[in-house]
């Protein structure tokens, strides 16, 4: 599948992938280092990627000085996929593309899938059969695998605290400071 701009707009709300990922409390979330430290990227990246809509936190949004984002599994599995992608030379305005026509088009079993590219292009392979066509052609020059990616962050992220998002920040900052002063 080729990749080209869709048209669609992307919704805070909706989920990249939602097939083959854990089941974790909708209320439950992790901070942005813990979030960009299991994607591999710095904070300050983090927080344009938020701010210029890339990849935004779906647990709960900054909403002005003070307010913590909190991140999703799903959101941390496209983080670092981005990542991924950035690292092979791919555009960031690519990315945004390929983004996108993930969201619209939807996993069916996120094991299978692998991101494939010819340097410019991303396209999204689900069977082996469409690798191989890729590849054939000569268009596929590197591939990643998302099934070992979100197991590489199910792993990073299993002794990892989560917050909950039902509690005021600020009441969980009142609590940390306390508990130090004790």
């Amino acid at each position: 599948m080729d990749y080209t701009p869709s048209g669609h707009g992307t919704h805070p709300g909706d989920f990249l992938f939602t097939d083959g990922l854990p089941e974790l409390d909708a209320d439950h979330g992790y901070r942005g280092q813990v979030a960009a430290a299991a994607a591999g990227i710095s904070y300050r990246q983090l927080d344009y990627w938020a701010r210029t809509g890339l990849v935004e936190p779906t647990i709960r949004n900054a909403v002005g000085s003070g307010s913590q984002r909190l991140y999703g599994f799903r959101d941390i599995l496209v983080l670092k996929l981005v990542k991924r992608l950035l690292d092979t030379g791919i555009s960031l305005q690519q990315i945004r593309v390929a983004m996108e026509q993930l969201r619209s088009s939807g996993v069916e079993d996120l094991a299978q899938t692998t991101l494939m590219s010819d340097g410019a292009r991303v396209y999204l392979c689900t069977s082996n059969d469409e690798v191989i066509d890729l590849v054939s052609r000569g268009q596929g020059v590197f591939g990643i695998a998302v099934g070992k990616v979100l197991r590489e962050v199910e792993s990073t992220l299993v002794s990892a605290e989560t917050t909950d998002a039902t509690l005021d920040p600020r009441d969980e900052l009142a609590a940390r400071r306390s508990r130090r002063a004790s």
